[in-house]
């Protein structure tokens, strides 16, 4: 019995979309990944914040779940640009089948550029608006 083989364009699509509670993480290396819990974590710790801190503005007590946010688009296109035979290599040695990105893995591609870079831009300017004006515009 061959282990199940683990799709390229699906990964992305994880890391992309749930990439902020590592559900990517979870799909590629299992429950052992320390790092697909540290993403899970990030959840909780918003909550949190919100609890004590909730007078405070949104970039602040969501903080935790953003930042992990944007580290889920960045390995969206880190896994989204790896070529299929290091994927495979890597995340399929035994599977007996060969990935084989299409137009999807790209345009998925796009659409993280995109919106990663758009919430990038959108953080930064709202943390410069508190940091100058107190939240003057916004």
């Amino acid at each position: 019995m061959h282990p199940r083989h683990k799709n390229k364009t699906l990964t992305t699509f994880f890391a992309s979309v749930f990439g902020s509670i590592g559900l990517h993480r979870f799909y590629m290396y299992g429950q052992k990944d320390r790092w697909a819990w540290v993403h899970l974590l990030s959840l909780p710790l918003s909550g949190i914040a919100v609890a004590i801190f909730g007078n405070q503005p949104i970039l602040i007590t969501f903080s935790p779940l953003l930042i992990s946010g944007l580290a889920g688009f960045l390995e969206a296109l880190v896994i989204g640009l790896t070529p299929d035979d290091k994927w495979d290599a890597k995340h399929n040695p035994n599977s007996g089948r060969q990935s084989q990105s299409n137009w999807p893995l790209a345009l998925l591609l796009v659409l993280t550029v995109g919106v990663g870079a758009v919430s990038l831009i959108a953080m930064i300017a709202r943390f410069f608006d508190l940091l100058y004006t107190g939240g003057a515009y916004g």
